[in-house]
């Protein structure tokens, strides 16, 4: 994630976190379901509209780098280097992704979000909406409609990638598996450029 410049910032950011880290805590200790949103806001130290303004929702406040990780699947795309493929540049960000959802202190937040069938919902939900996100960057890229069949059902198989892998028990093995079927899929599926010189990746 950027690290915020200006003071303002650095306050949002340290506020936001504040949040995070409380609310997680309680989460933790208790239940998701048996802490409310006032509890989350007492531990904190902060008003609810202040929540409300960092977090969405209560289930936002488990997923706290869910934008952050949208914006960076989708930048594996627009960002990578001139003439540098698709697929290794999303495998390249899928696993950092992966490993960062895999380190120490990461086990007993997947516990919790397992136990939990609104989070479970949240999760697949958010793992939707990366993956029109994703979609729409990679045809963009092409210059196609954003609803390409080709470009929807690679990006499916990328986040489905990231919950597969993590899941797994050697999520580096995993990727190098799942990723020799997308670059297969990709390559017998993907569009043409279009007409005004866009190359393919």
């Amino acid at each position: 994630m950027t690290a915020p410049t200006g003071r303002r910032e650095r306050k949002k950011a340290a506020t936001r976190q504040k949040i995070a880290d409380a609310a997680l805590r309680l989460f933790l200790e208790r239940g998701y379901e048996a802490v409310g949103i006032r509890d989350v806001t007492a531990e904190a130290d902060v008003a609810v509209t202040t929540l409300f303004a960092h977090f969405p929702s209560k289930e936002a406040l488990v997923f706290g780098h869910d934008q952050d990780f949208e914006r960076r699947l989708t930048e594996a795309v627009t960002d990578r280097a001139p003439g540098e493929p698709l697929i290794p540049a999303l495998r390249r960000e899928v696993q950092a992704l992966v490993r960062h959802c895999t380190g120490d202190g990461s086990a007993p937040i997947w516990r919790l979000i397992d136990a939990s069938q609104t989070l479970l919902d949240y999760e697949k939900s958010m793992r939707l909406r990366h993956a029109e996100s994703l979609a729409a960057a990679i045809a963009a890229d092409l210059g196609l409609p954003p609803a390409t069949t080709a470009c929807r059902t690679i990006a499916r198989f990328v986040i489905d990638a990231y919950s597969l892998a993590r899941e797994a028990a050697d999520p580096e093995a995993a990727l190098d598996e799942i990723f020799r079927m997308i670059e297969a899929a990709w390559a017998a599926a993907r569009p043409s450029a279009d007409p005004t010189g866009t190359t393919e990746p």
